[in-house]
């Protein structure tokens, strides 16, 4: 998937991934698309819920090898 901007979250283990992910996204424009790179496998069930409780979308998940690839497009302003 393509995204506008990646977010190195690798060795951060919860709450840290969603925490850096609020911070990031606040960087972005209304559409861009957030990649968050992590191994902490909680990520798949914590960025949907927090994409949800922020009205930001979650786009989905890729996993390659020990990497989790997690997709938000921002959608607040």
């Amino acid at each position: 998937m393509k995204a506008d901007q990646s977010l190195d979250c690798m060795g951060l283990y919860c709450p840290m991934p969603i925490v850096k992910t609020a911070e990031r996204i606040k960087q972005l424009k209304k559409g861009e698309v957030l990649e968050v790179v992590a191994d902490d496998k909680g990520i798949k069930h914590d960025m949907p819920a927090w994409a949800q409780a922020t009205g930001n979308e979650y786009l989905g998940v890729e996993e390659e090898g020990g990497e989790i690839k997690v997709y938000v497009r921002k959608t607040q302003e």
